[in-house]
């Protein structure tokens, strides 16, 4: 039989509240807080901080404190990724972030998807659905990248976007629901 934990990281429906998963969320939690509260020039503390939080992730993933996530290790990100203020992912599947893409602040990663059925959805089970962000993507402020999304390689997500569906490699897109605007050459 499964653990709660196989089944979260399998794209399964989970029960959160299983006592491994809930360690795990205080563990990041207590991780968060360090980093979140941290001076601002202890750099190699947070740099510490940041590679036990997030232990898939290059070392060279520069987090600008707030920062927030679920569990850290479904986090992976490529060298010289920056998160600008106060992001948020929630990682219980897997979230990809190729080299040198920027987030803005408040960017928002959702993999969590919960049953639309009211019955069911009243238990807490939920399950994620990963989401990638290839290299040298730009995410403006205040972006929300729904589960299961795919950005490409070279785009552009315009401020404020609500990321829906796929975006293709090399293009500027925005809005809500975010669409392409243009080719990037």
């Amino acid at each position: 039989m499964k653990s709660e934990k196989e089944k979260m990281l399998s794209g399964e429906y989970f029960h959160p509240f299983d006592k491994e998963l809930s360690t795990e969320r205080l563990q990041a939690r207590k991780l968060l807080h360090e980093l979140n509260h941290l001076s601002p020039d202890n750099f190699q503390q947070q740099k510490e901080i940041i590679k036990k939080l997030l232990p898939n992730s290059s070392k060279a993933t520069f987090i600008q404190p707030p920062f927030y996530c679920d569990y850290g290790y479904n986090i992976k990100t490529g060298k010289g990724v920056f998160f600008n203020f106060n992001c948020t992912l929630l990682d219980l599947a897997t979230i990809e972030i190729g080299e040198k893409t920027l987030l803005g602040p408040n960017v928002q990663i959702y993999t969590a998807i919960h049953p639309t059925n009211a019955e069911k959805r009243a238990t807490h089970l939920e399950k994620g659905k990963p989401v990638s962000i290839g290299s040298n993507v730009w995410i403006g402020g205040n972006v929300t990248i729904c589960p299961g999304v795919k950005i490409g390689n070279k785009s552009i997500i315009g401020a404020g976007s609500v990321v829906i569906k796929d975006i293709p490699a090399n293009v500027m897109a925005a809005g809500n629901p975010c669409k392409v605007i243009k080719e990037l050459d």
